[in-house]
């Protein structure tokens, strides 16, 4: 990785940018370790300013408030959430990281009732840091929701018959109108 001017390590060469890299690493894995511990005040001293991004859902928690008041609604509702890290990359001021994340719908979450059954789903962390330090200061998180309900059994593939029959009931006039379109080559 090459150091930028005016970042940690542009006068120390490659071995001041290769102690960033290194110290970043540590703290994504103090943070991704603090979040399975539940210890969230451990989580909280990673960032230099708390902040998650989760872009399925577009939800935003900026600052400790606020991501505290997430980490109590996601380990409400999922109180064994968890990671496993599958692979983690290097960018200039980002780490990104591959994981699984699992856990067991016990509470509830947004008005919908604990179901009891469980997920994985693969999913990316990008960790983005104030440039030339080794703090986060944004997670930004992808995954497909839909794999996540279909596991908790709330949502089904539209490409199964359950899928198809629950598509046709929640959008009657969707499907209909697609019918239409197809019956009369629009």
């Amino acid at each position: 990785m090459a150091d930028r001017p005016g970042e940690a390590g542009a006068e120390g060469g490659a071995s001041a940018g290769a102690d960033l890299r290194a110290r970043r690493e540590a703290v994504v894995a103090e943070h991704m370790d603090s979040e399975n511990r539940h210890e969230f005040v451990a989580t909280l001293d990673t960032f230099g300013h708390p902040r998650y991004e989760i872009v399925p859902t577009g939800d935003v928690y900026d600052g400790a408030e606020e991501v505290m008041r997430y980490f109590e609604e996601s380990r409400t509702a999922f109180p064994d959430q968890r990671n496993t890290l599958i692979e983690l990359h290097h960018a200039d001021d980002s780490i990104l990281v591959e994981f699984d994340l699992e856990g067991t719908h016990l509470g509830n979450f947004r008005g919908l009732p604990p179901t009891g059954r469980t997920f994985k789903c693969r999913t990316l962390s990008v960790f983005v840091f104030v440039p030339g330090t080794d703090r986060i200061t944004c997670e930004r998180v992808y995954f497909d929701s839909a794999t996540i309900l279909r596991q908790l059994g709330i949502a089904h593939d539209p490409l199964t018959l359950t899928g198809r029959a629950a598509t046709v009931l929640n959008h009657p006039l969707t499907v209909g109108r697609a019918v239409v379109r197809q019956l009369t080559g629009r």
